[in-house]
């Protein structure tokens, strides 16, 4: 088995690197971490009060339920890993059963953050990308799937995303083993990244 953290900021091409990973192995020999399912619940907050909520924070995250369920799944041991809503802000009572694989990937924009979980990682990896990249991204990502107009997604990346970035995401890069430039478009690194974990793998076996 081995646990891999893929960290980077909103928009980098994170979802293209895991996905990338993923194809490259045989069904059911990985499984995707998300850290957004991990989001604290908020039901005891006043839903007047729900919208303010900083999910690009640290302080958003369940780190001692992850860091459980990572050590859970690293011991053999099945996981009912939680669903969040981000329409009510609230953990949902459906979980998802989730049982060990040869590969497990925890994903999100600060998977790379928090100490405990990274002694988990065996490997840790950044999606770097160019700011003006992942805004793009962003928006186009915004504006279809979530309905957003593309000034409001714009005043929310220079008042919330950027910042944060700044201050939390991007200093996490000096963790990484591994660190993945021009996001998911970068098919060669990409491609040695899946040979890497196939040695690790090997190895281990």
């Amino acid at each position: 088995m081995i646990i891999i953290g893929i960290a980077g900021g909103t928009g980098s091409g994170k979802t293209t690197v895991v996905r990338k990973i993923q194809e490259y192995f045989k069904p059911g020999e990985v499984v995707i971490i998300p850290q957004d399912s991990y989001y604290k619940d908020s039901s005891h907050i006043p839903i007047e009060e729900r919208q303010n909520i900083n999910f690009d924070h640290p302080n958003a995250f369940d780190w001692d339920l992850l860091s459980k369920h990572i050590g859970m799944l690293k011991n053999g041991e099945a996981v009912e890993q939680p669903t969040y809503s981000y329409l009510t802000c609230t953990r949902q009572k459906e979980t998802i059963h989730v049982e060990p694989r040869e590969v497990i990937i925890i994903e999100g924009i600060l998977s790379l953050c928090d100490e405990t979980l990274r002694e988990l990682m065996d490997l840790k990896i950044f999606v770097d990308a160019d700011p003006d990249d992942r805004l793009i991204r962003v928006i186009k990502r915004d504006v279809v799937e979530r309905g957003r107009t593309a000034e409001a997604v714009i005043e929310r990346y220079q008042r919330v995303l950027k910042p944060m970035h700044m201050e939390f995401i991007e200093p996490t890069k000096r963790y990484a083993d591994v660190i993945i430039p021009q996001g998911g478009h970068n098919r060669r690194a990409i491609h040695m990244l899946q040979m890497f974990i196939r040695k690790i793998l090997d190895q281990k076996g």
